[in-house]
């Protein structure tokens, strides 16, 4: 990982728009995350032995790599998923408006 005081993306996937809709929620109101995009996604993978195709809501999270931990944590805790998706993408550049956003409104200060 880069920077820990630098911005991520973190992916993760839901079952369902109410699932994605509460976690969102709950990593926003809990400071974890500066915003929360939910996408519809078809995927397509390999589960207990078979191909699977599922619709399933992408949540794009914006935060910082040094709150990557406990949104991880918060994740796990709150996700239906046996194993779910959870990728950091670390932000290479960007508008330094937004990122400075993004420090503001997650950083544990």
């Amino acid at each position: 990982m880069g920077e820990k005081n630098s911005p991520c993306v973190v992916i993760t996937t839901c079952a369902s728009a109410e699932e994605a809709d509460f976690l969102a929620s709950e990593l926003i109101k809990n400071r974890l995350a500066a915003c929360v995009q939910i996408l519809s996604v078809q995927s397509h993978y390999w589960w207990d032995e078979a191909v699977n195709r599922s619709q399933e809501k992408q949540l794009l999270i914006k935060t910082m790599e040094s709150r990557y931990a406990e949104l991880e944590r918060k994740i796990l805790e709150k996700h239906s998923y046996e194993c779910p998706e959870i990728i950091l993408l670390p932000i290479e550049g960007g508008f330094s408006g937004y990122l400075d956003w993004i420090k503001a409104e997650s950083s544990e200060e």
